[in-house]
């Protein structure tokens, strides 16, 4: 049975009522916090301020079993945060708390709000800072079912939170393996490649590779271009899709610009690499396995970021990066390594075979069977 069918088998004929957010909870901000305020007062409680994960831990709490929020100005304007237990809700969320005896289940409120998003961005104004002004958000028009009769409504709205938090629990199961995972796959990276003195040759990175910069690329010329490649610049996933390619089986990629200067990018097949992205090619086959080469640079982010240089826009000089010094165990010894840690890899980074796949077709389902369970008629439907 589809999700559109059952909904309607659960109503039943039941009368579906849109009432204005203001009406049924309160719509408050909370209170001024920073990253300072944060830094001399550590402690357990959360801080959620602009955005989903917590700005920070801090060592008091203003919030408590009131899990709803919606972030009120910045890039995140208008998303909404689940927050459960104590925390400390910062001046850039708004609380949005069921009203005393209203026949509103907070987890119903929470899936109905995250169909929503688009009607609140709608709200939201975007001249200057992206702010959501909180008068506009209580006048919200939501619907609740059968209104008159709260045992009734409540059922309604049980059943229908708990089908979508059957999406919500797994896609959290999977997401808590994701992260034991990249631990797993960071212990056994640390440990296979630290080597013991003298057992080893090291050498610098520029010795070993050819690094060199991508060609020139912009949103702009991807926009008049579209194609099937992908354009590999200033991040780890695609800036878009181009029509060209300019590089084919030289996967290893470090961004040179930009705020994630000095991250380490992978990219098989045929793509186009911007001039924001490093090339590093292994100059002489039979001396370094690519996927060796990888992890190295994957365990020595650290030490590249302090090759970085921060003054104005962050930036990493090709030169510095030719100096640095890697490992070189025999080639038979690199590929056992690499393919150890090419299995950890996979299932914490492929989006076709390991668990970001699988993550992100729960999150497919779970959106799917919300669109359906929360398409209330709205009265001009139920008119026609």
């Amino acid at each position: 049975m589809s999700g559109a069918r059952f909904l309607e088998k659960l109503l039943d004929g039941a009368e579906v009522v849109w009432k204005p957010l203001g009406e049924l909870t309160t719509v408050k901000t909370g209170q001024p916090v920073n990253k300072n305020l944060i830094a001399t007062n550590p402690g357990p409680y959360p801080v959620i301020n602009s955005g989903r994960e917590p700005l920070g831990f801090i060592d008091k709490w203003n919030t408590d079993d009131d899990p709803i929020g919606v972030t009120t100005r910045g890039a995140g304007v208008g998303s909404i945060t689940w927050r459960a237990g104590k925390y400390y809700r910062g001046n850039l969320n708004y609380a949005v708390s069921v009203r005393p005896n209203v026949s509103l289940a907070v987890r119903f409120l929470y899936h109905l709000l995250l169909e929503m998003q688009s009607e609140i961005h709608s709200l939201c104004t975007f001249d200057g800072i992206p702010a959501l002004n909180a008068s506009k958000l209580k006048e919200l028009a939501i619907p609740v079912p059968c209104p008159d009769d709260p045992a009734t409504s409540l059922a309604i709205q049980g059943e229908i939170v708990r089908i979508l938090d059957t999406f919500t629990e797994l896609t959290a199961e999977l997401t808590a393996e994701l992260t034991q995972r990249k631990k797993q796959y960071n212990h056994y990276r640390d440990q296979l490649l630290s080597f013991d003195e003298g057992k080893v040759e090291w050498k610098a990175l520029g010795s070993l590779t050819r690094i060199k910069t991508g060609q020139l690329v912009n949103k702009k010329i991807i926009s008049a271009n579209p194609g099937q490649f992908p354009v590999i610049n200033s991040g780890r996933e695609p800036l878009g899709f181009l029509d060209d390619w300019n590089t084919q089986d030289d996967p290893i990629g470090i961004t040179s610009r930009g705020a994630g200067v000095g991250s380490v990018t992978w990219q098989e097949g045929r793509y186009f690499r911007g001039n924001l992205n490093y090339s590093v090619t292994i100059r002489s086959h039979g001396t370094l396995d690519v996927h060796y080469l990888y992890h190295v640079l994957e365990q020595y982010q650290p030490q590249i970021k302090e090759l970085c240089t921060f003054d104005g826009i962050p930036a990493l000089n090709a030169v510095n990066l030719k100096k640095l010094s890697i490992p070189v165990p025999s080639l038979v010894e690199q590929k056992r390594i690499a393919a150890v840690l090419d299995t950890f890899d996979m299932l914490t980074t492929s989006l076709t075979e390991g668990l970001p796949r699988e993550i992100a077709l729960r999150a497919k389902q779970y959106a799917w069977y919300r669109d359906q369970l929360l398409s209330f008629p709205k009265p001009n439907e139920e008119a026609v």
